[in-house]
C-alpha cells in the first residue's frame, strides 16, 4: 500500500536525514517507526504526504507515485495526527472533525453526519462534546478529536506522529487500546512514529528501527525485534530488559494452561473435598452447569454440609485467551495470585496460568523466534524442579 523506494532526504548543508530508504507497508497494517531523536523517522513519515520533499527516490501510495501529484490534494486524502493535535481553537469539536470533508466539497448535512459518526467511533459523546471547543476538553479527549478528524474523509492511509505523547501515562494507555480497537475494525494503512519502544511494540504489526542519519537497522515483527535484534544498535535500543517487553507481544495460548481439579457449583462439599484429596490438590476451580467460571474453593473449605456454591470464593484474577502475557502478569501482581483463570472469548473457562507456565511461555516464544518455528513446536525442560 505504501512503498518507499530508495528514498533519501539530504539538506543543503549536506546533512542526510534519511539514507536511501526502501520500505514496504502492507495494506491494512500498522507500522511503527522508532528510534532516537534525530534519526529521521518523522522526516520519513512527512515525505509520504510531501510535508517534506524527498531529495531522491520514489514514494508510492496505493500504486500511485505521489512525488508527481499536487501535494495539497494528496494531503486531503491522507489522515494526519500529531502530538499537539492542532485543533482550530475557535471551532467546535464537531466543526473540527468536519474540516476535511468541507474542504473536499461535501455538503453540510453529509459532513455533519460524518463528524457525529466519528465522534461516537472514538468514544466521544456527540451531543455532549460536539458543541464544545477544544479548550473545554481534556488532553486525551483532544487526541480523540484529532484521530476523528484524521478519519473523517475515510482515508486509506493514516500518518501518526507521536499522537499520544502529550497525555499522561494512564490516558495514553487507554488511547492506545482504543486506537487498536478502531484499527481492528477499520484496517487502515498506518505509519506511526514514536520514540518509545514499548509503544512501538504494543501498537505495531511491524517495527522499523532507525539510527542516526536515517539508516534503517531492522524491519520486522515486534516479537522478532525483541527476540532476535538484527544489529548491536537494535539490541542496545530495545534494552537489556527486552525479555520483559516481549510479554506485551506474546499471547496466552491454550498449551500454556494447566488443568486443575474442577468442581460444580451444585456439587456436595463432601464430594468436592474427596475429589481434591484423590488428586492431592489444595484447591479447585468452581464452574456452573454452563461451564462458566464461578470462583474457587480450597480443600479446607469442604467440611460440613452444603454445596460448593455455599463456600466458593470469587475469582478476581482472570484473562482471556489471546491476551498478552503482560496482562496476565499484571493480574497476578495486582491480586497477589499464584495463578489466574483463563477464559475463552465467550466466557467459558479453559484452564489456569501459573507463574511457572508464564515463564515457560516466554522462554518458548523467544526460542521459537530464534528457530523460526511456531511456539507450540518448542519443547522445554520444565522449570518446576529448578
Amino acid at each position: 500500500m505504501i512503498r518507499l523506494d530508495g528514498v533519501r532526504k539530504e539538506y543543503a548543508d549536506g546533512t542526510v536525514a534519511v539514507h536511501d530508504l526502501t520500505l514496504d507497508v502492507p495494506r491494512g497494517s500498522l507500522v511503527t517507526l522508532v528510534g532516537p531523536s534525530g534519526c529521521g523517522k518523522t522526516t520519513t513519515m512527512k515525505m509520504v504526504n510531501r510535508l517534506v520533499e524527498p531529495s531522491a527516490g520514489r514514494i508510492h501510495v496505493d500504486g500511485r507515485d505521489v512525488t508527481h501529484v499536487d501535494p495539497v490534494q494528496l494531503r486531503r486524502g491522507i489522515g494526519y495526527v500529531i502530538q499537539q493535535v492542532g485543533l482550530f481553537p475557535h471551532r467546535t469539536v464537531q466543526e473540527n472533525v468536519a474540516t476535511v470533508p468541507h474542504l473536499l466539497g461535501w455538503d453540510r448535512g453529509r459532513a455533519r453526519a460524518r463528524a457525529r459518526e466519528l465522534m461516537e467511533l472514538v468514544g466521544l459523546d456527540r451531543d455532549l462534546h460536539g458543541p464544545r471547543y477544544p479548550h473545554e476538553l481534556s488532553g486525551g479527549q483532544r487526541q480523540r478529536v484529532g484521530v476523528a478528524r484524521a478519519l473523517a474523509a475515510d482515508p486509506p492511509v493514516l500518518l501518526m506522529d507521536e499522537p499520544f505523547g502529550a497525555v499522561d501515562p494512564v490516558a495514553r494507555e487507554r488511547l492506545q487500546a482504543e486506537f487498536l480497537r478502531l484499527q481492528s475494525e477499520l484496517h487502515k494503512t498506518i505509519l506511526f512514529v514514536t520514540h518509545d519502544i514499548e509503544e512501538a511494540v504494543r501498537m505495531g504489526d511491524r517495527i522499523a528501527v532507525f539510527r542516526q542519519g536515517g539508516h534503517l537497522e531492522q524491519y520486522d515483527t515486534p516479537a522478532s525485534v525483541l527476540g532476535t535484534p538484527a544489529t548491536p544498535f537494535v539490541a542496545d535500543f530495545v534494552g537489556a530488559d527486552r525479555g520483559l517487553k516481549r510479554l506485551s507481544v506474546t499471547p496466552v495460548i491454550e498449551s500454556d494452561l494447566e488443568l486443575p481439579v474442577v468442581v460444580g457449583t451444585d456439587q456436595p462439599l463432601a464430594e468436592a473435598g474427596e475429589a481434591l484429596r484423590r488428586a492431592g490438590e489444595r484447591w479447585a476451580v468452581v464452574l456452573d452447569a454452563a461451564g462458566l467460571l464461578r470462583g474457587w474453593i480450597g480443600a479446607d473449605m469442604t467440611a460440613g454440609e452444603g454445596v460448593v456454591s455455599d463456600r466458593a470464593r470469587r475469582m478476581e484474577a482472570t484473562v482471556t485467551l489471546g491476551d498478552p502475557l503482560k496482562d496476565a502478569f499484571g493480574e497476578m501482581l495486582q491480586h497477589d495470585a499464584g495463578w489466574i483463570a483463563v477464559e475463552a472469548e465467550d466466557g467459558h473457562y479453559l484452564g489456569v496460568l501459573t507463574p511457572a507456565r508464564l515463564h515457560e511461555a516466554l522462554r518458548r516464544s523467544v526460542d521459537a523466534d530464534a528457530r523460526g518455528v511456531e511456539p507450540q513446536e518448542v519443547r522445554l525442560d520444565s522449570v518446576r524442579g529448578a
